[in-house]
C-alpha cells in the first residue's frame, strides 16, 4: 500500500498537481481541457490548453471542468485524468499501473461530490480511492504534527475555495469552507474593469493583473500597470493603464469573506487548543495565500501569527500523498 504505487492527486480547481513518494512532484498542471465540440476529443490539456482559453475557433472549446473544487463535467474532468494518468506513467515508468490513489476534497464537498470524484478518478486506472480533507492534506504537506493532541490551524487559499480548519490528533475539530478563492478574485477584477472603464478583458489579463498588482488592504507603494482589450463601446481594441489602490479595492469583498471564514472558525475552537493558536500560529498554503501583503493582513485583523507554509503551491499534493502513513500511524496508536 505505500510503495512506489501510491499517488496522491489535488485536485483543483486551478491546478492538478500529482505526488508520489519516491520521485516527489511528479506533475503540475492547470486543470483546463481543449476539446473537439463535434469529436468530443481532447485536443490538449494543462499549460497548452490554457493558453487556448479565449482564443480558439468555434469547433473547440477550452474549459476547466473542475468548479469550486469539485467536478462540474464528468466526462471532461474522466478525459483529464485519463491523460494526467499517462504523462505519469510516462514520467515514473509501469511502477504506476493501477495504483493506490489519494485524492483531496473540499470539506464542503457533499456525499453526491465526493463519489463523482472518486468514481472519476476510479475510471482512470485506480485500483483504490481513498479521500482525504484537503485542509488536513495541506497540514502534512506543510510537516505540521497533524498526528499529535495540539492545535495547527490551517487556511487553505485555493482557486475555487478557502478552507479554514483547526485540525488535531490527526482529525479536524473544526473547520468552514467557502466557495471563494483566487478565481473569484480573478473575476472581481474582470467586473471593476468592465464597470469602470467598458473593457472586456480575458481571464488570463486578469490573473496577470492579480498577480503584478493585487494587494490585501495594507498601505503600499502605488504600482500600474497597462492591459489590452476589447471596448464595449466601440468594440475596438483599447489599452489603458490601472492602478494597484484600485485593484486593492476591487478585491476588497472577496478577502472579507475570507477573513470572516476565518474568525468563524477560531470562534468555534475549544478553549484548551486556543492557547496552542496563540503560541503556534496558523499557517498559509494556497496559491491565492501569496497575494501581496495578505500575510500582514491577516496578522492585523486577528492578532494571532500567520506563518507560510515551506511550498503553499504544493502543500495539498504532498500531503495527499503522505498522508496515508499518518492515517496508519494514528491508528497504530489507538490500537
Amino acid at each position: 500500500m505505500f510503495g512506489n504505487t501510491t499517488i496522491g492527486i489535488d485536485l483543483g480547481t486551478a491546478n492538478i498537481l500529482v505526488y508520489n513518494k519516491s520521485n516527489g512532484i511528479i506533475l503540475n498542471e492547470p486543470s483546463v481541457v481543449a476539446m473537439d465540440i463535434h469529436t468530443k476529443s481532447v485536443l490538449a490539456i494543462g499549460q497548452e490548453a490554457k493558453e487556448m482559453i479565449g482564443k480558439t475557433p468555434t469547433n473547440i472549446i477550452a474549459v476547466r471542468p473542475l468548479k469550486d473544487g469539485v467536478i462540474a463535467d464528468f466526462d471532461i474532468t474522466t478525459g483529464l485524468l485519463r491523460e494526467i494518468m499517462r504523462r505519469v506513467t510516462g514520467i515514473v515508468g509501469s511502477s504506476v499501473k493501477r495504483p493506490n490513489v489519494v485524492v483531496c476534497v473540499p470539506t464542503g464537498a457533499t456525499s453526491v461530490e465526493r463519489r463523482a470524484i472518486s468514481d472519476a478518478v476510479k475510471s482512470m486506472g485506480a485500483k483504490d480511492v481513498t479521500l482525504i480533507e484537503e485542509p488536513v492534506a495541506a497540514a502534512i504537506g506543510a510537516d505540521l504534527p497533524v498526528d499529535e493532541p495540539i492545535a495547527n490551524v490551517i487556511v487553505d487559499i485555493g482557486g475555487g475555495t478557502s478552507e479554514i480548519a483547526i485540525i488535531s490528533y490527526g482529525g479536524i475539530v473544526t473547520s468552514t469552507s467557502v466557495r471563494t478563492g483566487g478565481d473569484h478574485m480573478d473575476d472581481e477584477i474582470i467586473q471593476h474593469i468592465r464597470k469602470n472603464y467598458n473593457l472586456l478583458v480575458g481571464e488570463a489579463t486578469a490573473e496577470r493583473i492579480k498577480m503584478e498588482l493585487g494587494y490585501a488592504p495594507i498601505p503600499h507603494t502605488e504600482a500600474t500597470l497597462d492591459i489590452r482589450g476589447r471596448d464595449l463601446l466601440t468594440g475596438l481594441p483599447m489599452t489603458i493603464t490601472i492602478t494597484s489602490t484600485e485593484i486593492q479595492k476591487a478585491l476588497e469583498e472577496t478577502l472579507g469573506r475570507i477573513l470572516e471564514a476565518v474568525r468563524v472558525t477560531l470562534e468555534q475552537c475549544p478553549a484548551e487548543l486556543s492557547g496552542d493558536i496563540v503560541d503556534r500560529g496558523i499557517i498559509l498554503t494556497g496559491g491565492g495565500s501569496l497575494l501581496h501583503g495578505f500575510q500582514e493582513w491577516l496578522v492585523h485583523q486577528i492578532d494571532v501569527p500567520v506563518h507560510m507554509a515551506p511550498n503553499p503551491l504544493e502543500s495539498v499534493a504532498i500531503g495527499t500523498g503522505m498522508s496515508l502513513e499518518y492515517i496508519d500511524k494514528i491508528s497504530k496508536k489507538i490500537n
